[in-house]
């Protein structure tokens, strides 16, 4: 597998985002291993809470959140998925498939060891992280899903989405800040929009960014389509607290949430909430109160 890694220059005096790298070696399915960057703050022998970005961002969209969740006594763990951020970014559209993400971040989780998990997941960290809850149940402790799903291509994914899926294939120039800024509600400084651009420093780097609206399952027959119906099946026992946290202006996700309500017994009686002000990348726009939602549900189970 040929592997591209951003020079570490490009990640310097980035916006809020003064957090120390470091850095797992996973499998790369091919006999060879990846490097994956993770941030982890807070007490070491705290329980963590692993905070799982989607596409095409970054942990650096994560930076409101980590301070708040650090504060309140608990560990952050925000990985970069590959292709993303300071991890390795395989060159062939090829070598990213829905199974390897779960499978990289799987190894990620073991690695770590992290148990009495907190998963915080939104858009793709959201799919790749349910699949985890799903297969691994006994090292998550609840679960809060925002702005995200775990699609099986039995439904309808929509106007939105099927509108981005086209415009990620077909634009000449995939312009990352430009996309993050446009899925806020709130218009983003140069600065922070140049901070999701840093992990590409051109377009050979985004084969996995391309890639990955085509990995969303749109029909039964999807290859992930399968596995994520088998997940299915352990997240509609599984019933330890579960809350959905979405935002009001998300044309992608709004909606799901209800779907998971009436789906996951772990969500009976909780304080589900629609934060307000917030787009699809809710954590630019409603960072802080997202990570209060997420201290709050801590300390309430």
């Amino acid at each position: 597998m040929e592997v591209l890694r951003t020079p570490d220059e490009r990640f310097a005096s980035l916006p809020g985002y003064p957090f120390s790298p470091h850095y797992v070696e996973v499998p790369d399915g091919e006999g060879g291993e990846l490097r994956v960057h993770y941030v982890d703050e807070g007490p070491a022998d705290a329980d963590p809470v692993l905070l799982l970005h989607g596409e095409p961002s970054w942990s650096f969209l994560y930076r409101k959140m980590i301070p708040v969740i650090t504060a309140a006594g608990h560990r952050a763990v925000a990985p970069d998925l590959v292709g993303f951020g300071r991890s390795d970014k395989p060159s062939k559209r090829a070598d990213y498939t829905y199974q390897r993400h779960v499978d990289w971040m799987r190894a990620l989780l073991e690695q770590l060891d992290l148990r009495n998990v907190t998963f915080v997941g939104q858009d793709w960290g959201g799919l790749i992280g349910l699949r985890l809850v799903a297969e691994h149940p006994d090292r998550f402790a609840r679960v809060v899903a925002a702005n995200t799903f775990l699609p099986t291509g039995d439904r309808d994914p929509g106007d939105a989405f099927l509108a981005w899926q086209k415009f990620s294939q077909e634009t000449r120039t995939f312009r990352v800040g430009r996309i993050v800024n446009g899925g806020c509600v709130t218009e983003l400084p140069e600065d922070v929009v140049a901070a999701y651009d840093a992990p590409f420093p051109d377009e050979t780097y985004k084969e996995g960014a391309r890639q990955f609206p085509l990995l969303v399952p749109t029909s039964p027959s999807d290859p992930a389509a399968e596995p994520n119906r088998r997940a299915w099946e352990v997240l509609s026992k599984f019933d330890k607290p579960f809350l959905t946290a979405f935002s009001d202006s998300d044309p992608i996700t709004g909606g799901t949430d209800r779907v998971l309500r009436e789906a996951i017994p772990g969500t009976k009686g909780r304080s589900h909430t629609t934060l307000a002000g917030g787009g699809h990348f809710l954590q630019e726009d409603v960072g802080e109160e997202l990570a209060r939602v997420v201290v709050d549900f801590v300390g309430a189970t």
